[in-house]
């Protein structure tokens, strides 16, 4: 749990205006205040309140209620109500104190301003937001008039407004607050002061909350250095500031340095809240977390029994949170095997929660289903089924069916009557209904989750995935296997391509960039509201958040070209609809294996739809090992490799018996054929996979790889603004070069002259490897330029130290992106660091692509200058780019006006594959930006051929007049003539649609 730090109100306590007064009763009105202050501060609230009545009645028949002293009375009569928890009292009160302030100073006083705030942290403490943030903007506006844009007070009112639209939702608002009240701070108090670190966590709190993990521990590192030298080490605010920083790693998935924090706030909490304290078995709780995460179950259990120990203490053994920690020991006997332990302990605490909490709320269903858990792992499978249902009935009363808790219940049971029971029949309509639900929930969170956190959540789907495929598996009914391949359609591609899409499409047009992001932060609150029970929603508040958020959702669909289809879902019969006679859409996806319990098999299947039939077939496959054996190689793969794995007699038979043989008995000869890879198939060219009878796919089948078959029923948005224009990369330096003045043209010919040299123009025979100059890749660029020249297409040739990352970056920023950009370089992808950890990407150079926890940072291209940032970690000169193009930077491009995309480079079809969202690199990054094709590499190609390929390509699309698919499939087969037995020569490319 974090800490929000803010300041909470601004009492003034000096005089309001010099007035001529009795300076008996001002003093003795002043003595008391002060008395009844100190009362305050001890929390005795009652005497307080008694000896500042004195205070109100001298000030009051000595000076009158317009005075100076009464305000003074007014304004500490509401601070003790305040913090007394009486908040009715303190508005009175603090109303009042406005009112004479208003009338003594007027509304442009500072002073005046400070009671505006006060209420408004009142009002944000009583929950209406709207009246705080009124008061807020007000205080505000008088700040800035009466003291300026750089005074600590403005700063104040900044913060306070950004913690109230950070509760609203707006991120994106307060975090300009936030970063206009760290760097007024900063200036006006200094960079050591509280202030200036209060506004550091709030904003690691804002980015740790939109799942920009780097930037929060950046802040939160540098909140804590402040901490630690302006209050010491051993304060328990200091500790605080670890506990917020270890969370923020726990949240990273880095549980060597959670512990270590954790371990230190335990220690200064154990010695300055004492280890009776309820943060003090907190701490205890969460490191708990960190060892149960790491599999150290003995550490675990001691923690967890400790903390249960001090919250029975504190609390009494009748509290929930003494409850919550019998739970959370019984899950961590659960993960050791260990039932007869969990059992008792979950029957302590539904038996609590049922007495404290009632037997119809979410924490009693919860300990119900855990305990149905314990029940179906020890065969008692009537009594877990009982307790499930009972779980269901009270989720569903409670919180709703749409609602990740319900589905989580309604998944464990559809697993008891599927594996445990083998009642299919009543677990078939449970992963109908879960199916419905996930997804709901999942297009509702696309709106509002980044993309780390919505990996996040679509990851506690995946069980659910997996088990209703293996279920489909054993029993291959024609209402599930349509269920799934409309799991497929909406899982594979859509919900991250569709978010950051509409997100592409809303930059385009920046009038609508505001109700884009209003829309964002009514979603955040409609997920917050749908979270809480249904007796605790505020019905009129989410009827008119619904209302709002569906008129700004019509609003853009309207506006902005492109945004509804983005976020449009499709079902398994509209793509049928859209299939013509001799056409076929495959679904193909991969999934766990369940028998008991979900087993390390992953198996491949796929989802055939013919039109005409009555759902699509289920047709299962292979298990991925036997696919990874096959792709099996020592080192960097070699020519000789990839000419085995797709030649007849050799590995290609083994790979057409393990992905099509079953697939070719539904399918009739010469059917055109649309499908969609899933895991290992990203990594396989299937049209040049050889069949029995000497041809291959691509020659039997007209094949047609998509994204998702899903783009059959919504294609890309056709552009009115597609200009006939290419840019062209290639014959790119990508060694350092002298210091020239800025927007200094300089070609490569003249810096030869200038230096004295001859460029031996070294050729790296593979695109790949070093960043060496790629000698056939200007022939190859000035080939096509030529091609497209002749056909009314105007290209632009970026070559030598013109091939900028600056360059690239420009387009589609002010005028249409270009209808074809063709860029031959080189290209990386490395696979996951699965032993690196988060503090590791800070390294230079090459290291910082090659470790990065982001896949969209481990694959890129290099352009010109690359080689010193690749070995420096530094661009050439301060202010350019480094050279290195990753496949993040570009998915925030906007190139919605490009057709196609030719990455004629190496490896550039590769990368991460994340579950149902595919290929996470350089082909995902040009989806996002917007572009309708694109031809990648799936291996180091070698140079001279790849020159061959792309002439002969443009050629038959451009002079031939044929479309891109078909272009690229003559091009295979003339390619393929050419080099017969040599399929690493011409089977690198694939054509993504």
């Amino acid at each position: 749990m974090r800490n929000y730090l803010c300041l909470a109100f601004c009492l003034i306590t000096g005089l309001l205006s010099a007035q001529t007064v009795d300076s008996v009763a001002l003093r003795r009105v002043d003595s008391l205040i002060r008395v009844s202050q100190t009362l305050a501060a001890s929390s005795n609230f009652d005497q307080a309140l008694e000896v500042n009545a004195l205070a109100e009645k001298i000030a009051l028949e000595k000076l009158g209620r317009l005075s100076a002293s009464f305000g003074r009375c007014a304004l500490n009569h509401g601070r003790i109500s305040y913090f007394k928890g009486d908040m009715p009292e303190a508005e009175k009160w603090w109303l009042e104190a406005r009112e004479i302030r208003e009338k003594v100073l007027g509304k442009e006083n500072p002073v005046y301003a400070s009671s505006l705030h006060n209420l408004g942290v009142l009002y944000e403490d009583m929950g209406n937001i709207q009246k705080a943030e009124s008061f807020y903007l007000e205080a505000m506006a008088i700040r800035e008039r009466a003291l300026g844009k750089e005074h600590p007070d403005y700063a104040t009112s900044l913060n306070s407004l950004g913690i109230i639209y950070m509760d609203m939702g707006q991120y994106e608002k307060a975090e300009q607050l936030y970063l206009r009240a760290k760097t007024i701070w900063g200036k006006s108090l200094g960079k050591k002061h509280p202030n200036y670190a209060k506004s550091l966590n709030n904003l690691a709190i804002l980015y740790e909350n939109t799942g920009k993990f780097e930037q929060a521990e950046l802040l939160y590192l540098e909140a804590l250095d402040i901490a630690g030298k302006s209050l010491g080490k051993e304060h328990p605010d200091y500790a605080t500031n670890l506990n917020n920083l270890a969370s923020l790693y726990l949240a990273m998935g880095d549980f060597d340095k959670a512990e270590q924090l954790f371990l230190e706030t335990k220690a200064i909490w154990g010695k300055a809240l004492g280890k009776e304290h309820t943060d003090y078995a907190r701490c205890l709780n969460n490191l708990a977390v960190v060892y149960k995460k790491k599999s150290n179950y003995d550490k675990a259990e001691q923690l967890y029994l400790e903390a249960k120990e001090i919250y029975g203490k504190a609390l009494g053994k009748e509290h929930p949170y003494y409850a919550e920690s019998l739970n959370n020991l019984a899950g961590l006997y659960g993960a050791m095997g260990q039932y007869e332990k969990a059992e008792p302990l979950l029957l302590e605490a539904k038996t609590i929660w049922g007495k404290a909490l009632g037997k119809e709320h979410p924490d009693y269903a919860k300990s119900l289903s855990n305990l149905a858990i314990v029940y179906g792992e020890t065969g008692n499978y009537e009594k877990a089924e009982a307790l499930y249902l009972e779980a269901k009935a009270i989720y569903g009363k409670v919180l709703g069916r749409e609602n990740p808790e319900y589905a989580e219940n309604l998944k464990n049971l559809a697993i008891l009557y599927s594996l445990d029971m083998g009642e299919q029949e009543k677990a078939e309509p449970l992963y109908l209904e879960l199916s419905q639900i996930n997804r709901h929930l999942a297009e509702k969170a696309m709106h509002h989750l980044s993309e780390r956190e919505m990996n996040s959540f679509l990851n506690e789907f995946s069980d659910g995935l997996d088990n209703a495929l293996a279920f489909v598996r054993r029993s291959a009914s024609p209402k599930r296997v349509s269920d799934c391949f409309d799991n497929a359609l909406f899982y594979k591609g859509f919900l991250l391509n569709a978010a950051n899409r509409s997100r592409t499409l809303v930059l385009s047009n920046p009038a609508a960039a505001e109700n884009f992001n209003l829309l964002k932060s009514y979603e955040r609150r409609l997920a917050a509201q749908y979270a809480q029970p249904v007796a605790d929603r505020d019905s009129t508040s989410l009827a008119d958040l619904e209302a709002k958020a569906n008129n700004l959702e019509k609003d853009l669909a309207r506006t902005v070209a492109g945004f509804g289809q983005a976020l449009r879902q499709v079902k398994w019969q509209e793509i049928q609809k859209s299939l013509k006679p001799g056409e076929a859409a495959i679904e193909f996806v991969s999934y766990r294996f369940y028998r008991k319990k979900q087993t390390d098999s992953m198996l491949y299947a796929a989802l055939v739809l013919l039109p005409g039939t009555d759902a699509p077939k289920f047709i299962p496959l292979f298990e991925e090992k036997q696919l990874t054996t096959l792709l099996k190689t020592e080192g960097n793969p070699q020519p000789a490799f990839y000419n085995d794995l797709y030649a007849a007699a050799k590995k290609g038979d083994q790979l057409y018996n393990l992905i099509w043989k079953s697939i070719s008995a539904a399918l009739p000869q010469g059917t055109t054929v649309y499908c969609s890879p899933s895991g290992l198939l990203h990594r396989i060219n299937l049209g040049a996979i050889p069949t029995p009878d000497g041809k291959t796919l691509a020659e039997k089948h007209r094949l047609s790889t998509l994204g998702s078959t899903r783009q059959l029923v919504v294609p890309p948005v056709p552009t009115t603004q597609q200009s006939a224009t290419a840019q062209l990369y290639g014959g790119i330096q990508y060694d350092a070069i002298p210091t020239v003045a800025a927007n200094t043209p300089l070609k490569l010919e003249d810096l030869a002259a200038q230096r004295g040299l001859v460029f031996t123009q070294n050729d790296s025979t593979l695109r790949g490897e070093n960043w060496n100059y790629l000698r056939w890749t200007e022939v190859e660029i000035s080939a096509a330029a030529n091609v497209m020249k002749s056909k009314g297409i105007t290209p632009t040739l970026k070559k030598g130290i013109e091939a900028t990352e600056e360059s690239f970056k420009a387009l589609g920023q002010g005028s249409p992106s270009p209808r074809v950009l063709h860029l031959a370089t080189h290209g990386f992808f490395f696979p996951d660091p699965k032993e690196s950890k988060s503090g590791e990407v800070k390294t230079i150079g090459e290291k910082t692509f090659k470790v990065s926890n982001n896949p969209m940072i481990r694959s890129g291209l290099v352009l010109a200058g690359g080689n010193h940032a690749w070995k420096t970690g530094k661009p050439l000169r301060p202010g350019l780019e480094d050279g290195i193009l990753t496949a993040y930077e570009i998915s925030q491009m906007n190139l919605a006006n490009t057709e196609l995309v030719v990455l004629s480079a190496c490896e550039t079809g590769l990368g991460d594959l994340v579950g149902n969202e595919g290929v996470y690199g350089l082909q995902r990054a040009f989806k996002i930006a917007g572009a309708r094709y694109l031809i990648m590499s799936l291996w180091q190609v070698p140079d001279f051929q790849t020159q061959v390929f792309m002439t002969a390509f443009y050629k038959h699309w451009l002079e031939d007049k044929k479309t891109v698919p078909e272009a690229f499939r003559a091009t295979q087969t003339e390619l393929r003539g050419r080099y017969s037995g040599e399929a690493f020569k011409w089977a690198g490319f694939v054509l993504v649609e």
